[in-house]
């Protein structure tokens, strides 16, 4: 996977590439960031690549040709190419999934007020990554790059890839680490039961549950089987199914055995 950035503020992506799983990535090439300083292909005898706007109004514009002339230079014929833009469809998961099968993608980081509109046309799509504003494109490509990258193959272990949260418009399940207890908050004892199957089918109502609870609107998107809806009941009424209290059960009289 190879990203090419068209920006004019290079020097914002130093640390995001040198840090993390992008850094460790990289250096394993299984993703490759090359960054364009779209100032190095400005003609303007001031080496400007903003102006004020056709017309009037507030604040500065970025010009065509330097952006024009970068990607050119830059991208290859079958790159997809992507302008950040507050007017693009919202970025989610589903999203970074499609873009991650890409083998080059371009992404252009607007800034000031506005990029002209005749640039458009050289780029495939628009992507925003919510409604707010951010004083440019660099700081939301970060987040493009980070979601596509770690669904690159090798990046992070796959187990990971498949349980995390908006896979199946789920919220991922609640974690836990030792100690057992802390500040009178306890691990859930299903956790230590060593029944594997029974654990996957807590942590599926776990998911379920949290997913209605904290985004309803992901929730209205799931197509719940029958098991579902009563694992849900189950997790409305904080109880625990008679499979479970055996296997917390039984894991018990394990430990105390061994």
């Amino acid at each position: 996977m190879r990203f090419i950035i068209l920006t004019t503020f290079p020097s914002m992506y130093e640390s995001f590439l040198s840090s993390s799983i992008i850094a460790r990535a990289i250096e394993k090439k299984l993703i490759e960031v090359k960054i364009v300083n779209i100032r190095e292909y400005t003609l303007d005898k001031n080496h400007r690549t903003d102006t004020p706007p056709i017309g009037g109004g507030a604040g500065l514009i970025m010009k065509c040709q330097p952006i024009v002339d970068a990607l050119k230079a830059s991208s290859s014929p079958n790159s997809k190419k992507i302008i950040m833009s507050p007017r693009g469809k919202v970025f989610n998961q589903k999203i970074a999934l499609s873009l991650s099968k890409e083998e080059e993608i371009v992404i252009l980081c607007g800034h000031y007020e506005g990029i002209d509109e005749r640039v458009y046309s050289y780029f495939d799509e628009e992507i925003s990554i919510g409604d707010y504003i951010l004083t440019g494109g660099e700081t939301a490509s970060f987040v493009i790059i980070d979601a596509i990258s770690r669904l690159v193959n090798g990046v992070i272990n796959n187990d990971s890839i498949k349980e995390e949260t908006f896979n199946n418009d789920l919220i991922e399940y609640p974690q836990y680490t030792e100690p057992y207890e802390f500040d009178n908050k306890c691990v859930p004892d299903i956790l230590y039961s060593g029944n594997h199957r029974v654990i996957e089918k807590y942590r599926h109502k776990m998911s379920l549950g949290y997913t209605k609870k904290y985004r309803p609107d992901l929730f209205k998107k799931l197509k719940l089987s029958k098991t579902d809806l009563k694992l849900i009941e189950q997790f409305e009424n904080n109880k625990l199914s008679d499979e479970e209290l055996k296997a917390i059960e039984k894991g018990k009289k394990f430990t105390k055995n061994h």
